[in-house]
């Protein structure tokens, strides 16, 4: 069953589809507990430590996880205001519709099949499940690396209630070479394979009401009014990475979005506009904030200002 589960991921373009047992994850409750200790935590992840260790309080009876990685790197863009994750439609609306079929597949491949699926919103820890199914290795800035695509990828996983035969973790890591640890904007990347995602610029791009003085100078450090791409920009194993194979990721992108136009769009017209876009969840005022931020002191930001 394994091969026919590989077999229909390779038809709509998943290439990277691992298995990752269903146990408790005592390797990541260590780490996660030292996280919540040193107060490293976004508040965006699951708040139940147990959710996060046991698949089973998420699916009574999983017996495994599928999960699958989707390149999304289409190039750079001189232009961009956006972080690279953020060119496409929202990824959460394409990766959703790829773990249904597989899992609607599967359901009708193996009786009384069920499972669970999650893209960025689940209780288990993405990249962790990237790690356990065998698809990549971890670097230091805490990120998931493929030899393909480098970290330029998304996670998703299902939880199901088949026993699938799994596979072993890689056992290696990034060269370490800490240009990610030296060029980070917040210094958030801390040396040890763990983040601070507080002192995170993407992070801080997402906070919503003022930012306090030190986000504004993280902030400031580069043009992107949303995410940061620095520690992938300046990864080694993202320097030949080959262009996504997912036409989702190459399509309808959109690398910018200018200040005049979030100055004038009204908020129902923003969301009519961008609602299937990632960039778009926190709504347009936090975009525009991000927007004066960075070029504050700028003659051109005392007017209505259109980026080149």
């Amino acid at each position: 069953m394994k091969d026919d589960l590989i077999r229909f991921c390779n038809s709509i373009s998943i290439e990277y589809v691992g298995i990752a047992p269903a146990e408790p994850y005592t390797d990541f409750e260590k780490i996660w507990r030292k996280q919540i200790e040193r107060g490293f935590v976004s508040g965006f992840e699951e708040k139940n430590i147990e959710k996060r260790i046991y698949p089973n309080l998420a699916l009574e009876d999983a017996k495994s996880v599928i999960v699958c990685l989707f390149p999304y790197f289409s190039g750079n863009a001189d232009e961009a205001n956006l972080s690279k994750y953020a060119y496409s439609l929202d990824y959460h609306i394409i990766i959703k519709e790829k773990l249904e079929a597989i899992g609607r597949f599967l359901e009708s491949s193996i009786p009384d099949f069920h499972y669970k699926s999650f893209v960025d919103n689940g209780p288990l820890s993405d990249r962790y499940m990237a790690y356990k199914a065998g698809l990549g290795f971890f670097g230091i800035n805490s990120h998931i690396i493929t030899d393909k695509y480098g970290s330029y990828v998304f996670i998703g996983y299902i939880i199901n209630n088949y026993p699938f035969e799994v596979d072993k973790p890689q056992d290696r890591a990034c060269i370490q070479c800490f240009n990610c640890v030296r060029k980070c904007p917040g210094q958030c990347i801390l040396g040890d394979f763990t983040i601070n995602p507080l002192r995170c610029k993407s992070f801080i791009s997402q906070k919503k009401g003022n930012l306090s003085e030190e986000d504004i100078a993280i902030f400031k450090k580069n043009q992107l009014i949303w995410g940061c791409d620095v520690c992938q920009d300046v990864c080694p194993h993202n320097k030949d990475v080959e262009k996504t194979i997912l036409k989702e990721f190459r399509e309808n992108l959109k690398h910018n979005i200018d200040y005049e136009e979030l100055l004038h769009i009204s908020n129902k017209e923003f969301l009519r506009k961008y609602r299937d876009r990632s960039f778009s969840w926190r709504g347009k005022g936090i975009l525009l904030r991000n927007h004066k931020i960075i070029h504050i002191g700028d003659a051109q930001c005392r007017r209505p200002y259109k980026m080149l």
